[in-house]
């Protein structure tokens, strides 16, 4: 069972960050945006069957919830901690091929588009981590590049103003034809 030895604010009001003792996850993250995306995760449906969660992101020692807005976070806190607390290590978990990019993106011969996601994992991706959130490619259609933040991320008014420029900007050195869109 994992201790929580911090909660942390992010960067959106509406995300809070519990960091761990010891990591669930070894590297693997899970990202879920509902209840239904979580029937199959004990602490993510754990965490989603309390009033308020829209979003539940966690990978090694790090959970990040979202809340609708509505609840008064000294209160949700309370009613998050036990079921992060009781949740098992999941050492055999196996990565959802699709958190990082889209199988897609993962099999693209498109060098632009390897060069883009190498480039988010080393600049970007564990800055968002920090934040309590990720960013997942979903691919490149023309010059449209399309990402989708996850966790604190993605419905955090930062991220998709400030940040989604930034990663415009470093994506405009690979090929400066190229725009990047939020979905």
């Amino acid at each position: 069972m994992p201790k929580i030895k911090e909660i942390e604010r992010t960067p959106n009001p509406d995300a809070m960050r519990f960091v761990l003792g010891e990591a669930l996850t070894n590297g693997v993250t899970k990202s879920y945006e509902n209840s239904s995306q979580a029937e199959d995760d004990e602490l993510a449906s754990a965490l989603f069957a309390i009033d308020h969660v829209i979003n539940v992101y966690y990978v090694d020692k790090y959970v990040t919830v979202t809340q609708d807005g509505e609840a008064v976070w000294s209160e949700l806190l309370r009613k998050l901690a036990p079921p992060i607390r009781e949740a098992k290590a999941q050492t055999d978990a196996v990565e959802d091929d699709e958190v990082h990019a889209t199988k897609e993106v993962q099999d693209s011969d498109d060098p632009r588009l390897i060069e883009i996601n190498k480039m988010l994992d080393e600049q970007v991706r564990p800055y968002l981590l920090a934040d309590g959130g990720g960013l997942k490619v979903l691919g490149l259609d023309g010059n449209r590049l399309k990402v989708h933040y996850q966790g604190a991320c993605g419905t955090c008014p930062t991220a998709t103003s400030g940040t989604l420029y930034a990663i415009e900007s470093m994506v405009k050195r690979v090929d400066p034809e190229i725009q990047v869109v939020s979905v």
